[in-house]
Order: C-alpha cells, then sequence, then structure tokens
C-alpha cells in the first residue's frame, strides 16, 4: 500500500533527500565535499558494491564513501500462511543480483492521520513508503566490503511502542556518519509490528499458533541471527554487536535481552527512553486473541481464516476486539499487542532476576531524557501555566497512566525542590515523563555481573520558543553524528554537534569495550542502586548521583 509522503519527497526520487544526503558536516548543501566540490559523492555501477549473503549477491551503492545495503530480505514474506507464524528464511535469489537499494517496505499499522498535525510532521517528517507484509528487510551501513577487518556491529531497533515505526523513520536513524566517523558497521530492520506481529492465538489455535504473540520478537532474533551469517560479508564482526533501540526499541532491546533463543547474538546492550522487565501476561493476550476471533465472525475451528483477511481489515478488527477487551476487563490501551510472557519463547518471571541468567555478561548503557513527553512542544499557551494549574492537570492525569490525584501536589513540590530554577510547565514535563522506568531496569540489571552505565539527556534545541526542550527522540541523531542531518530536531551546527561527538565517541566506546569512557567526557563510573550515579548530557555534561531521587520517590 502505498502512503502519502511529504511531496518534496515524492518529486525529489532518488535525490539528495531520497538518498538522505541532508546536511552534513564538510558537505555543502548539495552534497558536495566542500574540501573538493568537484568530486563525485555518489558511485554505482553494474559491478561496484555487490558483496556476497547466504541467499545471493547484493548490489547496494557508495555515497560518501560509506557503502549502502538498503532492503536485504533476513526473512520470506509474511503474508498468507505465514501470517501469524515463526519467521521463514527468503528463497535464495540464484544467480541474479538482488538491488539492495531502496528501503523494504514498513510492516503494516495503522497511517491515517499520521501527518494530521503539520508542525508535528515538520519537526519529526517521518519517512514511509510502501507498507506490506513482505517487511523483513534490513538496511547496512558499512566503510568497506572486502577489506576483512572485522568492525563492531550496532543493529538498531526502531521506536513506536511495537505497533508503528520502521528502520528510517526519522533521519536521525541512519547509520552513515556513525559508520563513517566511527570505522563500524550499522544494521537497522523491519519487523512485524502490532496486530500482526504479537495477536496471541494460542489459546484458540493451539499448537500450530502457539508463538503467534511473539512472531514480531522472533523477527528480531531472525534478523540477527542474519547479522551473525551475513555480516563478515560487510566487514563486520559478529562477535561483536551490541543492540540498540529507542522508546519501542529499548524496550525491544530488554526483551532480546530475556529471549533464549537470542543469547550469543549480540554483546552489548543500549536501551534509549524505554525499557521493559517482562512481557504481556498470557492470561489477557490470549483473551485478546479469543475477543479477535469473535471480532472476525469466526469459530475456533477457523483461525486459520484469519490469515487470509487484508492486512488493514485484519488491524481494525484485531484493534477492535483489543478495545472491546479493555471494556469488558479493564487495563490500559497501551501495550496490547507486544511480547508475551508465554514461558515459550519470554520468560513469565521478571527480565533480570537471576543474577547468573540470561544476559548477565552483557553490558548495558541506558539513557533517557529530561523532558520525554513535552506536552508544551506545540502548546505554547502551557507556557504560562501557574503550579496550581500544573497540581490540577496532573491530579486528573500523568502522563499514559492515570491522574496522581492527590499526590499531585506533594509530587510537584518534590519536583520544585530537586530543580528550583525549573518553571511550572518544566515541573509538569519532568514528573510525567519520570525516570522510574529506566531506574527499575538498571536496578534488576545491576544485580548481574556485567556493568551498567546510566545517562539522562537535557541539551534543548533553540527552536519554537525553547518550547521543545529535551523531548523524547531528541538524544537519538547525538548518539549517531547526525545533528546536522536531522535540522528540525537540533537546528544545526557548531553547538549540537559538539556533544554529538562526545555521546557518538561514548557509543563506539562501549561497542568496542562495554565501557563508554572516553577523553571529552568527565570519569563515568558505574550505576549502582546505592548512588544511582548518572552522567548528564548537556552542553556542559557532569556525572551526578541520582539527582531526582527524591521527587521521583514520591510518585
Amino acid at each position: 500500500m502505498k502512503t502519502n509522503r511529504r511531496n518534496f519527497l515524492q518529486t525529489m526520487g532518488l535525490g539528495a533527500a531520497g538518498l538522505g544526503l541532508g546536511s552534513i558536516p564538510g558537505l555543502s548543501k548539495n552534497g558536495v565535499s566542500a574540501d573538493e566540490p568537484g568530486e563525485q559523492v555518489l558511485i554505482i555501477n553494474d559491478d561496484t558494491a555487490i558483496t556476497d549473503t547466504q541467499y545471493g549477491k547484493v548490489h547496494g551503492f557508495i555515497l560518501n564513501d560509506i557503502y549502502n545495503f538498503r532492503g536485504i530480505p533476513y526473512g520470506a514474506s509474511t503474508a498468507g500462511e505465514n501470517r501469524f507464524m515463526p519467521p521463514q528464511k527468503p528463497e535464495p535469489w540464484g544467480d541474479d543480483v538482488y538491488p539492495a537499494v531502496w528501503w523494504g517496505d514498513s510492516a503494516p499499522q495503522i497511517m491515517e492521520g499520521r501527518y494530521s498535525n503539520s508542525y508535528q510532521s515538520w519537526q519529526d517528517h517521518w519517512n514511509y513508503d510502501n507498507i506490506g507484509e513482505d517487511c523483513l528487510k534490513l538496511n547496512v551501513w558499512t566503510p568497506s566490503i572486502g577489506d576483512n577487518q572485522k568492525r563492531p556491529v550496532l543493529v538498531w531497533l526502531h521506536g513506536g511502542g511495537y505497533t508503528n515505526g520502521n528502520g528510517i523513520e526519522q533521519d536521525g536513524y541512519h547509520g552513515a556518519n556513525f559508520s563513517r566517523n566511527h570505522d563500524t558497521v550499522f544494521v537497522s530492520i523491519n519487523h512485524r509490528l502490532g496486530p500482526i506481529g504479537f495477536s496471541d492465538l494460542s489459546g484458540v489455535g493451539g499448537s500450530k499458533f502457539a508463538d503467534s504473540g511473539n512472531v514480531g520478537a522472533l523477527d528480531m532474533v531472525a534478523a540477527l541471527e542474519w547479522v551473525r551469517d551475513n555480516i563478515e560479508n560487510f566487514d563486520g564482526d559478529p562477535g561483536n554487536v551490541t543492540i540498540m533501540g529507542q522508546s519501542g526499541g529499548g524496550a525491544k532491546v530488554c526483551t532480546l535481552m530475556a529471549m533464549e533463543k537470542a543469547q550469543g547474538l549480540f554483546h552489548k546492550a543500549v536501551p534509549l527512553s524505554g525499557s521493559t522487565l517482562d512481557g504481556i501476561d498470557q492470561e489477557r493476550s490470549q483473551g485478546v486473541g479469543q475477543y479477535i476471533l469473535e471480532e472476525a465472525g469466526l469459530s475456533e475451528g477457523d483461525v486459520e481464516k484469519l490469515q487470509e483477511i487484508p492486512s488493514e481489515e485484519y488491524l481494525r478488527i484485531a484493534n477492535e476486539a483489543a478495545r472491546k477487551y479493555r471494556e469488558d476487563h479493564g487495563g490500559s490501551g497501551f501495550g496490547s499487542f507486544g511480547p508475551v510472557a508465554d514461558g515459550r519463547n519470554l520468560p513469565k518471571s521478571q527480565y533480570f532476576s537471576d543474577p547468573n541468567g540470561l544476559s548477565s555478561d552483557i553490558p548495558m548503557l541506558i539513557c533517557s531524557t529530561f523532558h520525554e513527553w513535552s506536552v508544551a512542544r506545540n502548546n505554547p499557551e502551557m507556557e504560562e501555566w501557574t503550579f496550581d494549574q500544573v497540581k490540577e492537570s496532573l491530579a486528573e492525569q500523568a502522563g499514559f497512566s492515570g491522574g496522581l490525584g492527590e499526590k499531585a501536589g506533594p509530587v510537584v513540590d518534590a519536583y520544585c525542590d530537586a530543580f528550583p530554577d525549573k518553571k511550572p510547565v518544566e515541573i509538569m514535563i519532568m514528573v510525567i515523563s519520570n525516570r522510574q522506568g529506566l531506574i527499575e531496569t538498571a536496578n534488576a540489571k545491576v544485580q548481574q555481573q556485567a556493568p551498567v552505565y546510566v545517562a539522562w539527556f537535557g541539551w534543548e534545541p533553540p527552536m519554537f520558543n525553547g518550547r521543545m526542550r529535551a523531548f523524547h527522540c531528541l538524544d537519538i541523531c547525538f548518539w549517531f553524528d547526525n545533528t546536522d542531518r536531522m535540522l528540525t530536531h537540533t537546528g544545526g551546527g557548531a553547538r549540537p554537534r559538539r556533544l554529538s561527538q562526545k555521546m557518538s565517541a561514548a557509543l563506539n566506546q562501549f561497542m568496542r569495550t562495554g565501557d563508554p569512557n572516553v577523553s571529552d567526557l568527565p570519569e563515568w563510573t558505574t550505576y549502582s542502586t546505592e548512588n544511582g550515579e548518572t552522567m548528564i548530557l548537556n552542553d556542559e555534561c557532569r556525572i551526578v548521583n541520582d539527582p531526582d531521587r527524591e521527587a521521583r520517590q514520591m510518585l
């Protein structure tokens, strides 16, 4: 299904925006080297950028000295009889050469209204093209093919809360700059999402559908297996793989750490602005599965007919079924479709609960932003709110959870004590963006032997009169040297670039050694539950001990 992209991308095709040239330090606006303005920067010929995979050769292109391979299949189409089933291997393409020059399909998801808010569309300008079930594709950026230098590999897991997104939905996701600047291989993946990836039909479909609640997570395992088996052809080291994701992608990192089938496929973990310590309770997920069957007008003997329903229609049926289940049984809409604690693919116990268990040897770097849910970003009137208005609002609603009720006042007062320089709307945003989930994950993970490093990103872009603040997703482009590419998040220029260089260097060092310490940052001490050591990432970086502990504990 074709979706409506921004007009300028539709008209430019494979021009600067389509290729991801953006505005890169050292390049002019048209992508030509500022030092050598006459030199060709894009190379694609019949005999260039070709390498092997286990399924056949792939053909990419070279852009600004980085090899780009886009939309490489790591699994077969998930349509028809493969829907709700574990991922299958792609069919080899024999002597043909696969054209790996354009992104693979995004997984089926709700696209209506995706661009309904003009300011938000401008700020985030999501990148979408085809939507379809033949979505098990990945992208690779690498400095070389064939020099036999085993480079650290980063595998990027996109956000979207298990229901939305794709591997290149923001320009900040591009891996070229990080690959070039730090001599690494960068991989991003698409996988099944939402009801297509996480409908638990095991209760109504029997053993054939035993894995149905987790096939989207099994897709990620399959992508990591592809990396293990193929990344040496892209001069990557399968023995040094870091998984990294943001928001829902951060939760995916934690989920993979708890999957026995993923063990040995990665060696470091970086969840950003999202983490989790357990899967969805299977009684609930199977209950939603029963409601899906009923909403589709099918009996238990007809479960396979769900594989025949067009994906758009199935999404409608499944989401309506989940809504009715919540109506009858309670609970929030957030997380109706996600990895299931089935005791088969994911444990029913809390992740990291065994000090010597799964992923106990995997170092973790975990980060969140000061103002994840920056509700005032496009609501300038909130800048004038008083503390009384903030308390009244938080009493009724506090982020994804319910309101704080009578606790709203004491919580606001505690945050004011911890951050006396913040105005009312900033305190409100920090309350709803609190670090509870991050701290719980860090406290669980630190009980294992591998080190944990915690960061808190506070840099604020100088746009929209300062209302954007350190919002959800902002830090991604800093980790990947993309602050001059993701201009609508940073404004570009030297100021964000200076912080980005420090953060990307720390990430590179963490990938190589499991320790993010670099000379341009203060000594980054490991996290402990006693002290809560936290690296504040801003124009001036500093290490502090759990700066919001007392305020956070009021929650």
